[in-house]
């Protein structure tokens, strides 16, 4: 039987961010993740996928390995008792389902903030992770190249990619709320991973234009500084910066790093002060708001924005949603096909047996050249016997019969069972 496409998900439609931050992967425990399903699971084909708003891992198998993902996440993360976590993750068992899953996070609806453009990045990331831990067989790479293809056909062809609705760019439409009222507001960026190099980005559209950027490497904070028109601080200077702030933004994860409110009660707060969590693990102490003047946002408040961009957006997600079911359509084909492949090739290796059979008994009295005349014509005639059930197989796989060609064609020709299973 064919192994099924399914999906084991947590996400921040049913687990607030304390759990998500529990599981969450960065790149070299995702790539962890992929060697451990690996070596002690069943499962040929895997892709782990893990933000800030999501843990997942995408695989195909014959079985539900739900219970023993869960358990190999948790080992990696550092802890044994799952039973706190799991009733949070959410395993899609149905491959159609499955599939539809994949499609509509990759494109950014299931995003947080509707057609989120980072998501994709993120997926052909963890489809290069899958691709280096010789995970990624013919389903995951043809499915990931579709959905690929999926999203170029979204911003060709729907408004569902204009304007800049991200996170990112919620981002910096509440920095620019909460900061009205100030003039010139000191804005600290810490780190410049994708999402922080994002919101740099997209401070170059806004009214604000005193930017600090800070990070661990250097010359990454001078290289974005110079093409955001920001100003670059070494790391070294990152607490002094936190105290000349008045919005402290961070995307660094918190077990990197972390904004204590111990250590921002030292240095005092004489204004108020503002700080935007963006990290996962969380990076800023949600007790900071515990002293005068100090607001904390986390990645849970900063909501979809009324845009124009984002409710162009949302009047477009029917047009997408066309989009993928004609995608998943042509996927789904493709499927059936490569199901019915192993029928097709031991139809023909069945006929060329007899082909060579009987040859046998008649070529001893030609000489070379009527020889290769009598292989030539008859192999000619050979593949012009398998072309017609070929042709008819596949286009009754684009109208999904064709498991009765499959079963006749094993019938007559008693084919192995286990290479006509669609």
């Amino acid at each position: 039987m064919q192994s099924t496409f399914k999906v084991l998900t947590l996400s921040y439609k049913q687990a607030p961010i304390a759990v998500r931050e529990a599981v969450s992967l960065n790149e070299i425990a995702g790539k962890n993740l992929l060697d451990k399903i690996k070596d002690f699971t069943a499962i040929q084909e895997a892709m782990v996928l893990s933000t800030c708003n999501r843990t997942e891992v995408y695989y195909t198998a014959d079985q539900d390995f739900s219970t023993e993902l869960i358990k190999l996440i948790a080992i990696e993360r550092g802890f044994i008792a799952t039973k706190e976590v799991a009733p949070y993750f959410l395993s899609i068992t149905d491959h159609d389902a499955a599939v539809k899953h994949l499609f509509n996070v990759g494109l950014g609806l299931e995003s947080q903030v509707v057609g989120d453009m980072q998501i994709m990045n993120q997926v052909k990331n963890a489809y290069q992770w899958a691709a280096d831990a010789n995970m990624a067989g013919p389903f995951l790479h043809r499915l990931l190249h579709t959905i690929f293809f999926t999203n170029k056909r979204v911003c060709n062809e729907t408004a569902f990619r204009d304007g800049a609705a991200s996170v990112s760019y919620a981002t910096v439409e509440l920095v620019e709320e909460l900061t009205q009222h100030l003039v010139n507001p000191r804005v600290l960026m810490i780190g410049v991973g994708d999402i922080g190099a994002n919101v740099c980005d997209n401070f170059q559209k806004s009214s604000l234009q005193n930017i600090i950027i800070v990070n661990r490497t250097h010359r990454k904070a001078q290289d974005l500084a110079t093409k955001c028109n920001a100003t670059a601080v070494y790391w070294e200077n990152v607490w002094q910066e936190i105290a000349l702030a008045d919005v402290v933004i961070s995307s660094v994860p918190g077990d990197c790093f972390f904004i204590s409110k111990e250590v921002v009660a030292q240095q005092g707060v004489s204004n108020q002060k503002f700080f935007v969590d963006l990290s996962m693990p969380r990076s800023i102490d949600a007790a900071l708001e515990e002293l005068s003047g100090v607001e904390v946002y986390n990645i849970d408040t900063i909501k979809n924005r009324a845009t124009e961009a984002l409710e162009t957006r949302l009047a477009s997600i029917p047009e997408v949603e066309q989009i993928v079911q004609e995608s998943m359509d042509e996927f789904k084909t493709w499927t059936r096909e490569m199901a019915m492949s192993p029928a097709l090739q031991q139809f023909k290796n069945r006929l060329e047996e007899i082909r060579q059979r009987e040859l046998a008994r008649y070529v001893k009295n030609l000489n070379d050249t009527e020889k290769e005349l009598v292989e030539t014509i008859t192999k000619n005639i050979l593949n012009k016997i398998v072309k017609m059930p070929a042709l008819e197989l596949k286009a009754a796989c684009q109208r999904g019969e064709s498991e009765a060609l499959l079963e006749g064609l094993s019938a007559l020709f008693q084919l192995e069972p286990a290479s006509v299973t669609a």
